[in-house]
């Protein structure tokens, strides 16, 4: 399998090969919405945390007797029902970790790569090749490219230069082309990715 190749004024210059396993497969919509899940549920703290009837402070004394006040019978003023009280079922700390084998995660972003590039939405650039902080530079390639939503630069390496050239654009975001994960792929409305990040990302979902 062949994809086209783009240099940084959004013209055709070559071809590369990649492995039609990991980016001409059918995808599987299981898989990405099991990863996801597991991606979301994992990003929660679960360090919510409320006091019960037994961990507020105060009461030890009866409030008042138990007959002859004409009012409700009352054993502690930290019933539930009376202000400043203990909380009933309210939430614990716990964890919400959903772990997935790593084949179903790696079949995952093989889906969601796949997806993109029969959706067009994924673009190979030879060399992002930025010498010198400039956002402009970043926008004209956009504007040639015609791109529009939320872009993904996926690098082989995170450069200085790019990051900064990249951090002022809204909608946008740079990560190093391996470390993308399932979640990143999906959100995005369209990829940029450049050469060799290509070929790192066809080396590491290769395995089986």
């Amino acid at each position: 399998m062949e994809l086209q190749v783009l240099n940084n004024q959004g013209k055709k210059t070559s071809t590369i090969k990649v492995d039609e396993a990991i980016f001409g497969l059918t995808p599987n919509k299981d898989a990405v919405h099991r990863s996801v899940l597991s991606e979301m549920a994992n990003s929660r703290q679960g360090t919510h945390s409320t006091k019960s009837r037994g961990m507020v402070r105060g009461g030890g004394k009866k409030p008042w007797k138990q007959k002859g006040r004409g009012v409700a019978r009352a054993g502690t003023n930290r019933s539930p029902i009376w202000r400043g009280g203990g909380t009933v079922f309210g939430p614990e700390p716990h964890k919400y970790e959903y772990n997935l084998p790593k084949k179903i995660k790696r079949l995952a972003r093989k889906s969601v790569l796949s997806q993109k590039i029969k959706d067009e939405k994924l673009i190979v650039i030879d060399d992002f090749n930025v010498k010198k902080i400039k956002t402009k530079k970043v926008c004209q390639l956009l504007k040639k490219l015609k791109i529009d939503g939320k872009v993904l630069f996926l690098s082989s390496d995170i450069d200085d230069n790019l990051f900064l050239s990249l951090r002022n654009i809204p909608n946008i975001a740079l990560l190093k082309a391996i470390n993308a994960s399932t979640y990143d792929l999906i959100d995005s409305d369209f990829i940029l990715i450049d050469k060799k990040g290509l070929e790192s990302l066809n080396e590491g979902l290769a395995f089986k």
